[in-house]
């Protein structure tokens, strides 16, 4: 972590959440990152952009979820989790700058629920799970596609969650999708890919600098 890092934690009625900013020099915009239902903030996509955004007028929050928090190894239910990104939310706006809300696996989904409601900027969508692995039929594309805001997908080539040619087409342009080739569900890359592990990540990272940089 560094030495600028501040960390808060939050009351919500899901139990305590706790925030990492890694704050801008000049910022305009707040990117806010939960995590998914295996991991923590550590996750190497999160700690990359909480490093390059910065730079970038981009202030990074990641968010731990209060199950997190309280050291459970299960994530509770959904409803739960949207209860939480909830709670967190007004510490998030308080600085008063638009905030784009994101996350990765189940941090994404979150995002994407509750995107309208708490009248996000733009949702920034890491390793989506379109569908539970081997189970295509059971499609999550509806919360993806119903972010009402612009939207943006990072996806591993090889996501047993969902590859990139799995996703349906974005009607009216709702949302834009990067792809890290040969990227699992955490986006590594084996060994003997073309692609090594650091140019994934810088793929993650110039995409997403990219893309808040062309936000209104």
């Amino acid at each position: 972590m560094s030495s600028d890092t501040v960390t808060d934690t939050v009351g919500t009625e899901a139990g305590t959440a706790r925030i990492t900013w890694h704050p801008a020099p000049a910022p305009r915009l707040v990117l806010a990152l939960g995590h998914g239902a295996g991991g923590g903030v550590e996750a190497r996509d999160l700690r990359a952009l909480a490093a390059a955004l910065p730079a970038h007028g981009v202030s990074v929050a990641l968010v731990e979820q209060p199950w997190r928090v309280a050291g459970k190894k299960l994530a509770p239910a959904p409803k739960t989790l949207d209860t939480g990104w909830r709670g967190v939310w007004p510490a998030l706006a308080a600085p008063g700058l638009p905030v784009i809300s994101g996350g990765r696996s189940a941090g994404a989904r979150v995002a994407c629920r509750t995107a309208a409601e708490l009248g996000a900027h733009a949702v920034l969508a890491l390793s989506f799970p379109l569908h539970p692995p081997g189970r295509p039929e059971k499609s999550r594309a509806g919360e993806l596609l119903g972010t009402g805001v612009p939207t943006l997908v990072v996806q591993g080539g090889n996501d047993p969650f969902g590859r990139p040619e799995e996703f349906p087409a974005a009607p009216g342009g709702t949302y834009d999708l990067i792809e890290v080739e040969h990227g699992d569900h955490g986006f590594a890359v084996p060994k003997r890919a073309a692609t090594g592990q650091e140019q994934a990540l810088e793929v993650i990272t110039g995409g997403v600098v990219e893309w808040t940089g062309s936000l209104a």
